[in-house]
């Protein structure tokens, strides 16, 4: 853009020299023949004039360029402008682009809302259609049974003027309807007090199966017991028998260990009387009385069998006694 600008100044300025000559022989044309407009004015003249051309042109230039300046700022504003129109149409075009998305989306909502709304219209008309059959239906019932009960009313009418009783066949009505309500429930009582009693007796027949096989385990269980009684006298008998056998025993060998002691004592006396051995041993230590009698008949026997004198035996028991 700039180098355009430069082209275009130039090409002004090279028709502006070609003009200046031009001019200068028109402004003179009447003075006299024409001539070279070089030799029309002085050189100083001439270098004045191409200076003060020179300004002239610089500052049509300087002009042109503030112009080209001013123009640019005004083409860069205009391109600001025109992007921040270009934005602001961009976010338009978006912001109405989600708009219509946002309308078609309510639209379809609305049209589904609206079919689901015109199928549950038809759904409750074809329903309210159907109760409409029915009740059709069951008004037709209705007077079938009203006519089939016409000749209840008549009699009930009659009924109410023979008696004179009732105001009118509703009061009657319902004076028979709570006769019928408290016949039934007296039959719901009989029939309730039946399956009570029937219950009883079942409960009774129960108990008294259940007492029956108690009685028999009790009875079996006594006779088990009696069983056992029995065989733990017989064994109470046995046992007695046993204990006093074995007193009786223990009696006579107490009897026997008390001779035993008694003999053992005697023997040790005399044996100790006899040998002349000190009596060093305890009465109740019948063990050791026992053991000396027996050691002195030891040596008794051993002096008999060796020929000698029995008091160098009893010298040499005495001293290996003393050992």
């Amino acid at each position: 853009m700039d180098s355009e600008l430069e082209k275009r100044l130039r090409a002004a300025f090279r028709d502006k020299l070609r003009l200046l000559p031009g001019e200068l022989l028109a402004a003179r044309g009447s003075a006299g023949p024409a001539r070279d407009p070089a030799t029309l004015l002085p050189s100083s003249t001439r270098v004045l004039l191409k200076r003060r051309q020179l300004a002239e042109l610089e500052r049509e230039l300087q002009s042109r360029r503030q112009e080209l300046q001013q123009r640019m700022q005004r083409l860069a504003q205009r391109r600001q402008q025109l992007a921040r129109r270009q934005e602001q149409h961009r976010d338009a075009v978006l912001s109405f682009d989600s708009f219509l998305k946002a309308v078609n989306a309510r639209r379809e909502r609305a049209l589904r809302r609206a079919g689901e709304q015109r199928a549950a219209e038809r759904a409750e008309a074809a329903r309210l259609q159907r109760e409409l059959e029915q009740l059709l239906r069951h008004r037709e019932r209705l007077a079938r049974r009203l006519r089939s009960l016409r000749p209840f009313g008549d009699y009930l009418r009659d009924v109410l003027a023979s008696t004179g009783q009732f105001q009118d066949v509703p009061a009657m009505l319902e004076q028979f309807g709570v006769l019928a309500g408290a016949r039934a429930a007296l039959a719901r009582e009989a029939e309730a007090g039946q399956e009570l009693l029937a219950q009883g007796r079942a409960q009774l027949e129960q108990y008294r199966q259940e007492s029956s096989t108690q009685l028999l385990g009790t009875r079996a269980e006594l006779a088990r017991l009696h069983t056992r009684l029995e065989a733990a006298r017989h064994d109470v008998l046995q046992w007695e028998s046993r204990w006093a056998h074995i007193q009786s025993t223990a009696t006579q060998k107490s009897l026997l260990l008390g001779q035993i002691k008694l003999a053992v004592l005697n023997l040790f006396q005399q044996t100790t009387a006899q040998l002349r051995i000190p009596m060093d041993r305890a009465q109740e230590d019948t063990k050791a009385q026992l053991d000396m009698v027996l050691r002195c008949m030891q040596g008794l026997a051993d002096t008999c069998a060796m020929g000698t004198h029995p008091q160098n035996h009893r010298s040499a028991q005495l001293l290996r006694g003393q050992e």
